[in-house]
């Protein structure tokens, strides 16, 4: 007797966001990165469409990341001393679908970059690179309200992915993206209904949902997963019940959560029983995005090759659908 499979019946879905622009489209790109467009929960092919796969972005930073892991930072040696060369390795080696550049420079105690030197870089790396850039200030609201809108104006036209809007600032980094036809990320703290908030406070100003990616905030694996994971389902739900102003593409910035976890790196000598660090720590960064997966992340914020990779077959295996 065969088996019948009950399907949920959605009504919503997810809006579709293409980042960067080509020759055609006034950027500069050689290509250009559509995610979203999702009719049903993550992976469930025989209750909607996955048009579009989940991409992976690979943090670059314009600075030299001392504190980072040293197994993230051998993977590109020298080339980490220069965003643009720290850039093309990751496209060349690394896997990335796009860069994730984070200008930590422009923070008085990191450099203190001014506005036209964080341009530069940006210009820089968007000469070393043919994918689509995602440019995040510094983390200081008083110092991205400068650089992010002359990022956003130097570079008009080219579709860039500009963060972080959070509702403390999204008024600055929102008009510079509409003016200079930019997409933003809308970031929230891990609450559904803030999230839900900041994306109509964002729209009311006059910005497309399609020129909107969600950050909704994520833990790494061991720390805050489940939760982060909660959220994420809870918002996608949301969306395919009709909420339009959840239905939104969703980032999640996985290396920097992994790869401070204890487990990514204490060493062997500590905990022996814990096996090879540099082995774990890849592992647990490639667990922790494998995992969010299944909540609907699109895009994953990456660092070690090797976890790229393994988290690349997991998501063209769960591509393929099955035959219910």
């Amino acid at each position: 007797m065969p088996v019948q499979i009950l399907k949920e019946r959605n009504s919503g879905k997810i809006t579709s966001v293409t980042l960067g622009a080509t020759a055609e489209q006034g950027g500069t790109r050689a290509c250009t990165i559509t995610v979203g467009g999702e009719s049903s929960l993550p992976w469930l092919h025989f209750e909607g469409e996955t048009p579009n796969k989940p991409v992976v972005a690979v943090e670059v930073l314009d600075r030299y990341p001392e504190e980072w892991n040293d197994a993230v930072k051998a993977t590109y040696g020298d080339a980490m001393k220069d965003a643009a060369a720290w850039a093309k390795a990751a496209v060349e080696c690394g896997g990335a679908d796009l860069i994730y550049l984070r200008l930590q420079s422009a923070d008085p105690e990191l450099g203190a970059s001014t506005p036209e030197q964080c341009v530069a870089t940006v210009k820089k790396v968007l000469a070393a690179v043919g994918v689509p850039v995602a440019v995040i200030g510094c983390g200081i609201d008083e110092v991205d309200n400068k650089v992010i809108p002359a990022v956003a104006e130097a570079c008009a036209g080219e579709n860039l992915l500009l963060g972080l809007a959070t509702t403390e600032n999204y008024n600055t980094i929102v008009a510079a993206a509409m003016v200079h036809k930019h997409t933003v990320i809308a970031q929230s703290p891990l609450d559904i209904n803030m999230c839900k908030q900041l994306n109509i406070l964002i729209t009311e100003m006059g910005i497309p949902a399609d020129r909107i990616i969600v950050d909704p905030s994520i833990g790494g694996l061991g720390y805050g997963l489940e939760y982060a994971y909660s959220v994420g389902e809870r918002a996608r739900i949301g969306s395919l019940q009709g909420d339009k102003m959840l239905a939104l593409p969703t980032i999640g910035t996985v290396g920097f959560e992994a790869w401070k976890a204890k487990e990514a790196n204490v060493g062997a000598d500590e905990f022996p029983g814990w096996g090879d660090q540099a082995e774990r720590g890849i592992l647990w960064e490639a667990v922790t995005a494998a995992s969010l997966l299944q909540s609907g992340l699109d895009i994953l914020v990456m660092r070690h090759p090797e976890a790229i990779a393994l988290v690349k077959k997991n998501v063209a295996d769960l591509m393929t659908p099955s035959s219910l």
